[in-house]
């Protein structure tokens, strides 16, 4: 009867939403609950306010508006006096062990509960700051892995600057290559250039010495004996000329 229910109802459905239904057991996982981003409020760390030992303070604050200030109490009366008046409850041997025990809880509570709560206050401080300490320890621990994370990154970036700052300085020594093998170049060139003006220097010089050598040796070979004698005695005709010359002036 039940999987009758269930096909009248799927019928009943529009098949996507038949589809949806079909799909939805096999997406969505029951066991885990839905994450809610509110935060936990933290638990107290003393209890709330008592009365008798027991009964909460909110107890009475809820009946105050609505029976006055005796309502609690009159209730709690009124509740035992019932519980014993229809016999609910009997009084017999295990109510005085419950009383007495109750007592002997009360009379340790009130005695050495403070000692107890100072104890347990200590141990839990003890804990937290171990726990706080911990924890410290941790998020340092974590911070400096940032921290070193954060200046592996920059590192990282300035590698960028590192690589271009080495391509520029490549280039600049490919440059200064090519300059000091042009310079080579020019001084090899200028060299030889040299070396051929010097060997044209010395070729006019050596043609004009033996060109000058040449006239001499033809001109010397044109004078006869007699030329030669007489152009000596014309010297020294002029230099006898020079000294009658001198020698009128002193």
């Amino acid at each position: 009867m039940f999987s009758r229910v269930i096909a009248h109802s799927a019928r009943a459905l529009k098949p996507a939403e038949a589809l949806r239904i079909c799909i939805s057991p096999s997406t969505r996982l029951f066991h885990a609950s839905q994450q809610c981003p509110v935060p936990v409020p933290r638990l107290p760390e003393t209890g709330g306010k008592v009365r008798y030992g027991i009964i909460p303070e909110e107890f009475f604050q809820y009946l105050y508006p609505i029976t006055g200030v005796t309502g609690p109490y009159v209730l709690g009366l009124g509740l035992m006096t019932m519980l014993l008046s229809k016999e609910y409850y009997i009084i017999n041997s295990e109510t005085m062990s419950a009383i007495g025990t109750l007592g002997f809880i009360v009379y340790g509570v009130k005695k050495y509960g403070h000692k107890v709560a100072d104890f347990v206050d200590a141990t839990n401080d003890k804990i937290i700051a171990d726990f706080t300490e911990a924890k410290e320890s941790r998020i340092t621990h974590l911070q400096n892995h940032i921290d070193a994370e954060k200046e592996e990154q920059w590192r990282v970036d300035g590698k960028k600057f590192i690589f271009s700052a080495k391509k520029n300085n490549v280039a600049m020594i490919l440059e200064s290559n090519i300059r000091e093998r042009q310079l080579m170049v020019f001084n090899e060139v200028k060299r030889r250039l040299d070396y051929h003006v010097e060997l044209e220097k010395l070729k006019r010089r050596l043609e004009q010495e033996h060109l000058i050598k040449w006239v001499e040796s033809n001109v010397v070979k044109t004078i006869t004996p007699q030329q030669e004698k007489e152009s000596i005695s014309m010297c020294i005709m002029q230099l006898k000329s020079l000294a009658q010359r001198s020698r009128a002036t002193v």
